[in-house]
């Protein structure tokens, strides 16, 4: 494994894969100390409950390769110990339901990072693929309450309205976890320069996407395309809010395209990715060094890398998580 890559915190600030132990590997083999894992989507409350029994299940089954990471010291103590911490994050406050106790109930349970909405409308503010009326009235009494119990706020599939309002409205940094530039792809998934510096100039974050449908060559990109997209987001809002979110979607198949494309799983289609296929030369968690590799090609110096490798996502979460 590249050495600086060894030795630095490698965070993810995306990851929807179909976890198992194969992943929770890959992981390990790709260097990577922490994972913002997604536990919920379209689920409501009782199902999202069930999906956060089976991950921790499953992290309990492959304790010897990763662990719950609740905290910054749970992650510091993931890399001492050669083990990927899980922080369980939603991409949808649907699970939230219309219940405000819930989110601590969530938070208890060690989910740390939640998506506000995942594409379309829901009871807090509108996703990226229709008309944005912006944030309910409930929406922004979840943004005080995860605001005190300390829960990082995503934006990455909410509409630009709803967007800028919770970033006006919250007391903490907010995120998006994984996204593109619309400056060198027009997607309503991508974000604009001006969006970009919003959430920036509010000491907010954005963890860059490889997702190949938002990437300027498609299903043709490889790690230097993917690169580009890093850089030019760095050249728009610095290099100390810039971070990793892949987005892998490794172990699932044309079902669960099918599944997150539509209006709550089931109904009206909302995009069409067309193929997926990460960029050539991170194929796959395992090769997660090779972004470092990269990055020494193009001559960044090691701060910058060791920043955007997971410094920075490091940072954010414990301005946040208050630990």
């Amino acid at each position: 494994m590249n050495e600086l890559h060894q030795h630095s915190i490698v965070i993810d600030g995306l990851n929807i894969s179909n976890f198992d132990r194969t992943v929770f590997e890959e992981m390990q083999q790709g260097g990577v100390t922490a994972v913002n894992c997604t536990v919920s989507v379209w689920e409501g409350f009782q199902k999202t409950v069930e999906n956060i029994n089976r991950m921790t299940e499953a992290i309990e089954a492959c304790s010897d390769i990763v662990m719950l990471a609740r905290t910054t010291e749970d992650i510091c103590q993931a890399k001492r110990e050669d083990k990927t911490g899980i922080v369980l994050g939603f991409q949808n406050a649907h699970a939230f339901e219309d219940d405000l106790g819930y989110i601590g109930l969530f938070k208890a349970l060690g989910v740390n990072v939640v998506q506000l909405c995942y594409n379309t409308q829901n009871l807090v503010g509108t996703g990226c693929y229709e008309r944005d009326s912006g944030l309910s009235g409930f929406g922004r009494e979840v943004v005080e309450e995860m605001n005190r119990l300390g829960m990082l706020i995503d934006l990455s599939h909410v509409g630009p309205q709803t967007a800028s309002e919770v970033i006006a409205a919250s007391n903490a940094p907010v995120c998006y976890s994984h996204c593109c530039p619309a400056g060198l792809k027009a997607h309503p998934r991508n974000k604009t320069d001006a969006q970009l510096k919003e959430i920036a100039e509010a000491n907010g974050f954005v963890g860059v996407t490889m997702f190949s449908p938002f990437l300027k060559r498609g299903a043709n990109a490889a790690l230097d395309d993917y690169l580009e997209v890093i850089d030019y987001t760095i050249d728009v809002i610095g290099e100390d809010q810039v971070g990793i979110g892949t987005d892998f979607t490794q172990g699932h198949g044309p079902d669960f395209f099918d599944w997150i494309t539509h209006d709550k799983g089931r109904y009206r289609r909302l995009t069409d990715f067309g193929q997926v296929v990460n960029p050539e030369g991170i194929r796959t968690i395992a090769e997660f060094p090779n972004i470092t590799a990269a990055m020494q090609r193009a001559g960044w110096d090691e701060t910058r890398i060791k920043k955007v490798m997971g410094d920075n996502w490091l940072r954010m979460f414990a301005d946040v998580w208050g630990d």
